[in-house]
Formats: structure tokens, C-alpha cells, sequence
């Protein structure tokens, strides 16, 4: 099916203008969330384990976050994608590496990949300015907890 079974509350313009962000979002959280998995079960070394706390809650930030996404999309009729292989194709933040690594990489790799994808959320905050104000809000909501906990990956590093 490829006709909208949902009436949208936008414009067609507006209503595809909105999808594109929400389904960029959608992939780049979908992204975070198994990353932060993956770095949760590789994580070694001194202070493990609150590095392997914070990352269950990064995941969990990110999956909540997946999920209003997908359904904002559904409410304005836009069919979201979240399979392996458009996350694969289409992810615009940064990769983690394979293996162990320490929790300093880990840091490293966790405030690299999240200042990624907060860039790309206010670029998508700015997308939406015209198209959906509702969209946008959500956008910055998402935006300002991860920033909070870019703050908080960050600080592990001060001296």
C-alpha cells in the first residue's frame, strides 16, 4: 500500500517536508539505541560500571524517542521505516568500534556520536520551523535531553 491510509493534518508539501526529518530522526535514534548496546556490552575498565549504567540509559532515552518519533510520522501519514537495512543505508551519525574498548573510548565514542546527532536534530528543528510546529516541539524536547546527557558523557573527561 502505498496511498496513506491516515489523513494528515498538513499539506502535502509540509506533510513530506515533515517525514523526511522525522524518518532521519527515526533511523539516527534507532542508530544510538544499538549502538549504546553494543558499547554497554563492550565497555571495560576502571568506572565499568557506571559507563555500563549510563549507556542502559541512553538506550532506553533512545528507544522512548524511537517510538514518539515513528508514531508522529503514523500521525500525520507518513509510513515509517525502521528495518536493519534502512538504518544500514541511511544513519547519519557516526559508527562504534567492534570489540572491548575501554570506558575512555567509550566516552569518546559516545560524546563524538551524540554531538552528531544533536547537530542533526536542530538541523532538523530548523527543517520543521515552517512545516510543522508540532513536529519541531517534539524535536526540541528529544534535543534537550540529549543534550543533557552529551553534558553528562562529557564531563567524565573533565580535569
Amino acid at each position: 500500500m502505498t496511498k496513506s491510509p491516515i489523513s494528515s493534518p498538513l499539506g502535502d508539501g509540509d506533510r513530506e517536508a515533515t517525514g523526511a526529518v522525522l524518518q532521519a530522526t527515526l533511523v539516527d535514534l534507532i542508530n544510538l539505541s544499538l549502538i549504546a548496546k553494543q558499547a554497554h556490552w563492550n565497555v571495560v575498565g576502571p568506572n565499568f560500571r557506571s559507563a555500563h549504567l549510563q549507556l542502559d540509559e541512553l538506550v532506553d532515552a533512545a528507544r522512548q524517542y524511537v517510538d514518539d518519533v515513528a508514531e508522529r510520522a503514523n500521525a500525520i501519514g507518513i509510513s515509517p521505516n525502521g528495518k536493519a537495512k534502512t538504518i544500514v543505508a541511511s544513519s547519519g551519525i557516526p559508527d562504534y568500534p567492534d570489540n572491548w574498548q575501554s570506558v575512555e573510548a567509550t566516552v569518546a565514542a559516545i560524546v563524538e556520536i551524540l554531538g552528531a546527532l544533536i547537530a542533526r536534530l536542530r538541523k532538523g528543528i530548523d527543517e520543521t520551523d515552517k512545516s510543522d510546529l508540532v513536529t519541531q516541539d517534539m524535536l526540541i524536547g528529544i534535543t534537550a535531553n540529549l543534550e543533557k546527557q552529551h553534558w553528562m558523557w562529557q564531563a567524565q573527561t573533565a580535569r
